[in-house]
């Protein structure tokens, strides 16, 4: 088991070691019969945009399958086309107010798309961890967004964003999911990228979150 805020470097075929640690105390949590809240505050992929089934609904599923006998709660705060900022600005009435176990923290896509510096998202989910930190006893899960294709955007956002939330999860010692590292090693492995995004190429299907929710719960084993 890994202690809280501990380090653990795993391997990651065709990548270079990873940062990796765990919600223990929530896992812990979910181990028993007293009810875990588990907070997910995000954008449009936390929400579930355009589909039946989003990556929340796959993950509690997941979650109850692992922990049947925990009556826990997943709380889902999404909102469409939201950014850190915004998440920031209602932590009190979507996070607080739950006094959460964890919280699922998950922005990046729109805040690189409508023009928030890679520092303007570092500084604002650096905020709110500090916030969250600050309010609750909660655990903290830092989850990237979706793998978009190799293209230009795609490559700024990972280095630029995306790794803005990897140093995050050294500085604090949080567990980060990497959702789109989850999706590029599933297509190299033959899953066509189009069957994981919808009309935009940005949004998942039902799959694709899927494929989100297995990057989250690798984090709760």
């Amino acid at each position: 088991m890994v202690s809280r805020g501990e380090q653990q470097r795993f391997s990651v075929k065709g990548c270079a070691e990873k940062y990796m640690t765990k919600p223990v105390k929530t896992i812990e949590k979910l181990r028993t019969v007293e009810s875990a809240t588990i907070v997910a505050i995000g954008d449009s992929l936390t929400y579930g945009w355009m589909v039946r089934k989003g990556y929340l609904d796959f993950l509690k599923e997941m979650l109850t399958e692992k922990y049947p006998k925990n009556g826990f709660r997943l709380i889902n705060k999404g909102i469409p086309g939201d950014t850190a900022e915004g998440g920031l600005h209602r932590l009190d009435p979507d996070v607080f107010f739950y006094n959460p176990d964890c919280v699922l923290v998950q922005f990046a896509l729109n805040d690189a798309f409508v023009g928030y510096t890679p520092d303007d998202y570092r500084l604002n989910i650096e905020t709110a961890i500090s916030e969250i930190l600050g309010n609750t006893k909660a655990e903290i899960v830092l989850v990237t967004s979706s793998y978009i294709g190799e293209n230009e955007w795609n490559e700024v956002i990972e280095k630029s964003f995306y790794g803005r939330l990897e140093d995050l999860a050294r500085t604090y010692k949080l567990s980060i999911a990497r959702v789109h590292e989850h999706w590029k090693r599933r297509v190299k492995e033959g899953v066509d990228l189009g069957d994981l995004v919808q009309f935009d190429g940005v949004h998942p299907t039902v799959m694709g979150y899927r494929l989100m929710a297995e990057a989250v719960m690798e984090i709760f084993v």
